[in-house]
């Protein structure tokens, strides 16, 4: 059926359920899994150098434990399920096209992704990025709701 699963993931209690269906598909399927968690870059919007907090140091060591705590809980499912996990992540201003292109990046036939992680206006941002995948997207997308 599929060969190798891309699973995009923030590590929100909707994109650890996705990451687990992904991976139970995957072991029946008999696919590879790629877990991709996507980090924002470091920007400072404030024009008032005082209004800035933290450095961007700071802001990167931040992203990336919660990147790392979140493809770790991609490992976990994996191992619970007899399913190799590849875990990747990548640092980009627009989510939905690392998405795109790591799936192509690594010849994968399905994208398996949460409709939204949270709640307000991250779950406008999230879903966005959803409703992009699915509209660029040449690679199947199966959308976890």
């Amino acid at each position: 059926m599929f060969k190798h699963i891309l699973i995009p993931t923030d590590g929100s209690d909707l994109s650890r359920k996705a990451m687990l269906y992904g991976v139970q598909l995957a072991r029946e399927s008999n696919a590879k899994v790629t877990a991709l968690t996507i980090r924002q870059p470091y920007m400072v919007t404030a024009v008032d150098t005082f209004a800035v907090v933290g450095s961007q140091e700071e802001f990167e060591m931040s992203s990336r434990e919660i990147a790392d705590r979140a493809l770790e809980q991609a490992k976990m499912a994996g191992e619970a399920a007899g399913v190799a996990v590849d875990a990747t992540q990548e640092v980009h201003d627009q989510p939905y096209r690392a998405i795109i292109d790591c799936a192509l990046a690594n010849g994968c036939d399905l994208i398996v992704m949460a409709s939204h992680g949270r709640r307000g206006i991250s779950a406008l941002l999230l879903g966005s990025e959803t409703s992009k995948v699915l509209t660029h997207s040449t690679i199947p997308v199966l959308v976890y709701r």
